[in-house]
């Protein structure tokens, strides 16, 4: 008999994880390769963020702390999303994780039984469906494609709504696609989530990517397009991408004073708290200067320029133009079918990726991953000149096969 648990069969690792694993050890092996799999700004943390940190730590800011978190830093969410949202939480109704991806964790956790269904619009950051399955829920994936900018529909929304559902995931701007809901599109949702017979389905609101936009685009989120919906809405925000803190650990979630403090007692069995001295750098990053993120999105936007008009140079690429986040997700549906130089016929998007890795070097993630073929998603967040040329080598790939 083995040790491992048999929920541990319902999932899998994490696919962009793998790629990056994947690039990196060929890069190891003495392989030119570009890695376009990670999802994390290639901007080193603001100096600033970094200082306030070295400073909590000399203040000897290093002892256990509540599990939701420091007040003080809890008082900067708070202000945070009074000021860029128009939300009113009071600090009993914020909680802070160690991730985004910890706080998914515990809230699925602290909410689903087993068989409680879970509305996951496809495309999708990958962890969504495998920690719906460890606590016992059943993914409905619906897929939304690029007809409808990768949007749920309310139509899709309410033909997908059961006696079961317990929650619907959105993400915007999106991983992997970087389509954003506007209010009015949210006010959509919502009307439908406001109709008899759905009133147990709540929203999990993941705007991890929210400072990061482009063309004038207005971010919106659920809890403030849509009133009515606040409470039964979980927000997510953190560190991570905006202020390039990936590898930090730091996020956080407002809601409904009883799912926050659901989720605090779980904190309290399994971290404790997010890293104290983290923390206090999350004050210098809600609080301090921001002048940091316009000129990141700056770049990203000429890097994403650059991509979106290589990739539909390319015969057979169909690629849109995201409005937020790092990311594109062209189409390569054209190149299913097709054969390598060495007589491989390309029959999914993983063939197709793994293709580009094995024949030119460079790295992307396939979108069944996603949930969504055939696609494949390239992460811009590395400069132009490794962009321009990792967009080359994809060119040369297409024009190889027969």
């Amino acid at each position: 008999m083995s040790i491992l648990a048999a929920r541990l069969h319902n999932i899998k690792p994490s696919p962009t994880m793998a790629v990056t694993a994947k690039a990196n050890e060929l890069i190891a092996a003495g392989r030119d390769v570009i890695s376009l799999g990670p999802g994390e700004p290639d901007f080193d943390t603001p100096e600033h963020i970094r200082t306030a940190c070295k400073a909590a730590i000399d203040a000897g800011k290093s002892r256990y702390v509540t599990p939701a978190g420091i007040a003080e830093l809890r008082e900067a969410i708070r202000a945070k999303f009074e000021r860029d949202n128009g939300l009113t939480y009071g600090i009993d109704e914020i909680t802070v994780g160690s991730g985004g991806k910890q706080l998914i964790y515990n809230t699925l956790a602290a909410t689903l039984e087993e068989g409680d269904e879970v509305i996951i619009p496809a495309p999708y950051w990958v962890s969504y469906p495998d920690i719906t399955h460890l606590y016992g829920g059943s993914p409905v994936v619906i897929h939304c494609s690029a007809e409808t900018g990768f949007k749920l529909t309310p139509e899709q929304l309410r033909a997908a709504i059961t006696c079961r559902t317990k929650w619907l995931f959105l993400n915007s701007p999106s991983n992997p696609t970087g389509a954003c809901y506007t209010a009015k599109e949210l006010k959509a949702l919502a009307a439908v989530l406001q109709e008899p017979g759905h009133e147990n389905v709540w929203v999990f609101s993941d705007d991890i990517y929210e400072h990061i936009v482009y063309d004038g685009t207005e971010f919106a989120t659920m809890a403030s397009a849509a009133p009515e919906m606040a409470s039964r809405t979980l927000t997510l925000n953190g560190m991570s991408k905006a202020y390039c803190m990936t590898g930090w650990r730091l996020a956080y979630a407002a809601g409904p004073r009883e799912l926050i403090s659901a989720l605090n007692k779980l904190q309290s069995q399994s971290m404790t708290s997010s890293t104290t001295f983290v923390q206090w750098a999350g004050i210098e990053a809600l609080t301090g200067d921001h002048g940091f993120i316009g000129q990141h999105n700056e770049e990203f936007r000429s890097r994403r320029d650059l991509v979106v008009r290589k990739m539909n140079a390319i015969d057979g690429i169909e690629c849109l133009c995201p409005a937020g986040a790092f990311y594109v997700f062209p189409s390569c549906a054209a190149m299913i079918g097709k054969q390598t130089p060495d007589g491989k016929t390309i029959e999914t998007d993983e063939d197709f990726v793994t293709y580009l890795l094995e024949r030119e070097g460079v790295a992307c993630v396939h979108g069944a991953a996603f949930g969504l073929s055939p696609h494949f998603r390239i992460s811009f967040a590395t400069s132009l000149d490794t962009l321009e040329e990792a967009c080359n080598r994809i060119r040369r790939a297409c024009e190889d096969l027969i």
